[in-house]
């Protein structure tokens, strides 16, 4: 059952989906367990990896930015965290004091962090205090929520993910429909099986073959607004009308 209710700029969303076993119990356990031993066993290569961004790219070293969470039934609307990863992009501007593309401020060193998924290595923190988890639909931006359907939506009804369905099958390779269609997919079945299947193939991906994050020609994806503006899924008036929406969202 769903229903949306809109107050002001405020999206209620009444979402409902049934959860076994695992989801419920046992996969939080999992995210603990893990993200301690993570941090433990690997903390010689976050003290890397931070003295590489401070040295390359300046501070601060650590990038914060707010995402829609998963849908809190009390406020019938997602919860907006700070995701955090290593910063990749540097903040050069032109002499008119505006910052460059994303293509130049990403630079080789900026390519290098996001082709190995090292930038997200501190979303382990966020796993800790039970804002993602290790597997589920990848967390994007309030103003690509806004262009949601009901449906597409329904993703926020699981923990947000370190790594997901979509990102072991084409990550920005494929269309925002086909994402978030993948992300549907998983939240039908969620499993142990199914989870470490996916952990083991975004190892494979992100330090074997290395898979980049390259949109076509563009450094970063589009983000869905801008995609469902440029297919023609939405008209001008329609993309700045929720573009303002998610502004709003954000200052509440």
């Amino acid at each position: 059952m769903k229903q949306t209710q809109f107050d002001g700029a405020r999206t209620h969303i009444h979402l409902e989906r049934k959860c076994g076993y695992y989801e419920l119990y046992i996969k939080r356990l999992m995210d603990i367990v893990c993200s301690v031993a993570a941090i433990v066993v690997f903390s010689w290569l976050y003290i890397i990896v931070a003295v590489l961004v401070r040295v390359k790219l300046g501070s601060p070293v650590l990038f914060k930015q707010p995402r829609p969470g998963k849908i809190d039934p009390r406020i019938g609307q997602e919860k907006i965290f700070y995701m955090y990863k290593f910063r990749s992009m540097s903040d050069e501007r032109d002499e008119n004091g505006n910052l460059l593309s994303d293509e130049i401020r990403l630079g080789k060193f900026g390519k290098a962090l996001r082709a190995t998924s090292l930038d997200e290595l501190p979303e382990v923190f966020n796993i800790l205090r039970g804002e993602m988890t290790l597997v589920g639909p990848r967390p994007q931006l309030v103003r690509d929520m806004v262009f949601m359907t009901d449906e597409q939506r329904m993703r926020h009804t699981a923990k947000p993910g370190l790594s997901g369905l979509a990102q072991v099958n084409g990550r920005n390779d494929i269309t925002w429909e086909e994402k978030l269609n993948l992300d549907l997919k998983y939240i039908k079945k969620v499993s142990f099986l199914g989870d470490v299947k996916i952990i083991f193939q975004t190892v494979m991906k992100a330090f074997v073959k290395q898979e980049g994050i390259t949109d076509g020609d563009m450094a970063t994806a589009y983000d869905y607004g801008d995609w469902l503006l440029k297919k023609g899924k939405v008209t001008k008036e329609e993309y700045e009308k929720k573009q303002e929406e998610a502004k709003s969202l954000l200052k509440m």
